[in-house]
């Protein structure tokens, strides 16, 4: 696997693959996908909550340009194994198939499927070679190449997508990983990669799908965004506790509606009195759903403090609450893993951390703290020593991804 950390070398190596694969790239763009950082509410979209994160520094890079076919041609360097991905538009496997359940080529499927499928005519294909430096899983790579396949292919095809529709754009994308690939993902990674801005937090509200942008204030101390990659791989969130979590949650909604409560999901029990009429009446029958209940009530409870709290510049609340978040995800919600609480564990302990917790959809994958400037190096140092130690199968796998916040998608031409 390459090291590829900087723009420019992604640039070089992409060149060098496009030519390996014999694939004409020269002149074409580069179209750059970020990860995503939440901080509030993990696994709450799908619960209808409001969301707030960042796009962080670890990307997917696409090198891209039209091949006058009606063809697609693509190869990934991080699975080198299948080869050019070679198909016709509107000519893919059948959606969920044995076919394409352990290739990465479902992505590049299930886009064409989708945006075939919403009415998007496409006579223009493209020859791409790809690069990612996401880790595998809690940053959020699959929605990164999905979205980045997406604006591609319009774009390609001489869509503006502007007129498309941004929230056109995070639906489809929600489509191809939710229809296609038949993993129930909902939209937060999504929507915080495709509007993330450098230096800016995202803010949106699914009550009228609106975005805002929020400026961290300027008394906020010296700190940086550290993704703990364990060295787990997480299979797809079809197969994961994620989906386990999403039908409790969908299970406690019906059975609240049966039982008369005017709610359509399980962010609507905002009320103190609400929440515990709900809980008396069936937290002895149900516990494992009420359970599911209290963390979002409490993470929806603390997101309001945590989003003041960035607005003026108080990161040490901000890594408090994020904290408490993974306290709540470990032992209300449940979807943490053993190797993800290790690292939390570890960084927990070290002077100079705001807060720490799991990442993404659970089980495997990453961990995430929010840390002082100045005791990085002592977070790195305190994982080499302790992680390889406490995870031995994983002693060559395990990475400390100190990340900035970056814009989620931007596109560079002359690069090739």
């Amino acid at each position: 696997m390459m090291n590829i950390t900087t723009d420019q070398q992604a640039f070089d190596a992409l060149a060098d693959l496009a030519r390996a694969q014999g694939l004409d790239l020269a002149g074409g763009k580069v179209r750059r996908t970020s990860s995503r950082f939440c901080l509030g509410v993990e696994h709450g979209d799908y619960n209808g909550t409001e969301l707030f994160g960042v796009g962080t520094d670890r990307f997917i890079w696409m090198a891209y340009k039209p091949n006058h076919t009606n063809r697609i041609r693509l190869y990934s360097a991080n699975f080198p194994e299948d080869g050019i991905v070679n198909f016709e538009s509107g000519k893919v496997p059948k959606p969920q198939s044995d076919e394409v359940a352990q290739t990465w080529a479902r992505f590049p499927y299930g886009v064409d499927y989708v945006l075939t499928r919403a009415g998007f005519k496409f006579q223009n294909g493209f020859d791409a070679v790809l690069y990612g430096n996401i880790p595998g899983g809690g940053m959020s790579r699959s929605a990164s190449l999905t979205i980045n396949l997406i604006a591609t292919l319009l774009e390609v095809n001489e869509y503006d997508i502007s007129e498309v529709g941004d929230m056109k754009i995070i639906d489809m994308a929600q489509a191809v990983e939710n229809d296609y690939i038949g993993s129930p993902c909902g939209q937060l990674d999504q929507i915080m990669i495709y509007f993330a801005k450098a230096g800016m937090g995202t803010h949106y509200n699914p009550k009228d799908r609106s975005i805002k942008y929020v400026p961290l204030g300027t008394d906020a101390i010296d700190f940086r965004i550290v993704c703990l990659d364990t060295g787990t791989v997480r299979p797809g969130l079809e197969k994961s506790s994620y989906k386990v979590r999403r039908a409790q949650c969908e299970e406690l909604v019906a059975l609240l509606k049966k039982s008369g409560y005017d709610i359509t999901c399980l962010a609507d029990i905002q009320d103190e009195a609400l929440y515990q009429k709900i809980l008396t009446q069936f937290g002895a029958q149900h516990p494992d759903l009420c359970d599911r209940l209290t963390y979002i009530y409490g993470a929806q409870k603390r997101f309001y403090q945590m989003l003041d709290a960035w607005k003026a510049g108080d990161i040490e609340t901000v890594g408090t609450i994020f904290r408490t978040d993974g306290i709540g995800l470990r032992d209300d919600y449940k979807i943490s893993g053993p190797e993800l609480e290790s690292m939390c564990d570890i960084v927990r302990t070290v002077p100079g951390v705001l807060g720490e917790r799991m990442l993404g959809g659970g089980d495997k994958g990453a961990s995430g703290a929010l840390v002082k400037a100045d005791a990085v190096e002592a977070v790195k140092g305190a994982v080499d020593t302790a992680y390889p130690r406490s995870r031995p199968d994983y002693a060559d796998k395990y990475a400390a991804h100190v990340c900035r916040v970056v814009d989620g998608v931007k596109v560079f031409e002359g690069v090739l």
